[in-house]
């Protein structure tokens, strides 16, 4: 199996640490409002990844976090160490407590991610339910001289970490243009670890420490989390590319500062996803929900479909006339399956190429395309089943459901179409095929398809 890994910058064989065993961790949601679908895409690339790995016969244990505090509305402007708790602020937006509001869309995540087929990973950890780990690590590095401490908060020193950026280009890891830069930081690339609640007002969100109360910054949490679930040292981090400049980075400072050895062994990055060409955002009403995709009349694992069509780390442009063709071909890909007939020994030369695709980097685009063409070959139903099947547990489009799915847009028969459905049917058991396909040219102009499922034949709304 072979990955891009963005610290090396070319693809790599990829070597466990410990094989069979693979440690796997994806930056998760900032709990503060919906997930939209550019952050599902990112964790479908996880997902996949995920089911890959189980394919090759990997034990992994996967591990997402779930950011619940310390998320500073500063990020969006280049610096996260400025402006508002996120979970706050939406707090006093929703007149609702930081926890109330953690709570709820923690679980609308949870349960969107479950709508999309996204396999769970073995835990989804929460940054407040791990505040002593991000204490004891900041700790270390205080005892380590990689710390020091201004009037609000304690931070990272990165001119003591000599490999600092080597994940990024430091160029790249830079304050916000659109942020006071923060004079007592000793360089602008240094980081908040623990902030201190400011003077006069009580946080809803805040924990004492050693160095006073106050609350942890957004980068620890995912040092401390992955460290104690997955070691020191593990094998893969995924997220989005924006995390690779800032988030990624830092992570990587504080691990190696406080540990002496290497975080991660590879990281992937997926890329970012365009709405009709332009970038997602709040002000330009874009940043869809997958309730979004769900209110328009879609269904969601089209959106899945649509997401496996573009390479991970190639941008994707969103627009709702390539969703509906995705789940036309979605659709088609259903109809397909409902007509086969038990699954029986298999297409091994698809196979191998389908996971040869899925193995050179999680070519889905590739993989999708070899599935399609399996399903026009020659080979029986029977066989073609048996493939589809193993190729869906990678996929995640719930084939095995495709009758199920099929049966839900059988129609309502008018009585014109029923006396033609009863003629061709007659003329089938009668053997008169070239009749019999005449009556369904006659059914389908009609605006109807026929589909033949071994003893039966059900009628859908032409798509």
């Amino acid at each position: 199996m072979r990955l891009y890994n963005t610290l090396s910058k070319k693809i790599e064989e990829f070597v466990p640490i410990h094989s069979p065993e693979v440690g796997m961790y994806t930056c998760g949601p900032t709990v503060y409002d919906f997930a939209h679908i550019g952050n599902f895409r990112t964790y479908t690339t996880a997902d996949i990844l995920f089911r890959v790995l189980l394919h090759n016969g990997y034990d992994v244990k996967y591990i997402m976090n779930i950011t619940d505090v310390g998320h500073l509305t500063g990020d969006n402007l280049g610096d996260a160490d400025t402006g508002e708790d996120r979970m706050e602020k939406s707090a006093k937006k929703e007149g609702k407590s930081a926890w109330d509001v953690a709570e709820f869309y923690t679980q609308t995540f949870i349960k969107d991610f479950e709508r999309l087929n996204l396999k769970k990973p073995l835990l989804f950890a929460k940054a407040t339910d791990h505040i002593k780990e991000q204490i004891d690590l900041i700790e270390r590095l205080e005892q380590k001289a990689f710390t020091y401490r201004t009037s609000d908060g304690i931070y990272f020193d990165t001119a003591k970490f000599p490999e600092y950026g080597k994940l990024s280009n430091l160029d790249q890891i830079k304050e916000g243009a659109r942020v006071e830069p923060n004079p007592e930081k000793k360089s602008p690339k240094d980081f908040a670890l623990w902030k201190f609640s400011p003077k006069g007002e009580t946080r809803q969100m805040e924990w004492e420490s050693p160095w006073g109360i106050g609350f942890p910054g957004w980068h620890i949490e995912c040092s401390a989390m992955s460290m104690k679930y997955l070691g020191e040292s593990f094998d893969i981090h995924v997220g989005g590319i924006d995390l690779a400049s800032t988030h990624h980075p830092n992570e990587t400072a504080q691990s190696e500062a406080a540990t002496g050895k290497q975080f991660v062994a590879y990281w992937v990055h997926g890329a970012f996803i365009l709405i009709d060409g332009k970038r997602m955002s709040k002000s330009l009403g874009n940043n869809y929900t997958v309730q979004d995709i769900v209110d328009r009349g879609h269904d969601l694992l089209a959106l899945r479909y649509l997401y496996l069509q573009t390479h991970y780390r190639q941008e994707m442009n969103f627009t709702w006339e390539a969703l509906q063709s995705a789940q036309q071909a979605l659709y088609r890909l259903y109809k397909d399956v409902a007509t086969f007939e038990e699954p029986k020994v298999g297409c091994a030369e698809y196979e191998k190429r389908f996971e040869d695709a899925l193995s050179d980097d999680l070519n889905t685009p590739q993989a999708l395309s070899i599935m399609w063409e399996m399903l026009k070959s020659d080979y029986p139903t029977s066989a073609k089943a048996r493939t589809i099947y193993k190729m869906d547990a990678i996929l995640g489009l719930d084939l095995q459901n495709s009758r199920t799915k099929i049966k839900e847009e059988i129609v309502v028969i008018p009585d014109d179409i029923k006396i033609l459905m009863e003629e061709r049917n007659a003329l089938r058991k009668e053997k008169r095929y070239e009749e019999a396909d005449k009556v369904r040219e006659q059914i389908e102009a009609k605006g109807y398809e026929v589909v033949d499922q071994n003893d039966t034949t059900i009628l859908l709304k032409a798509s």
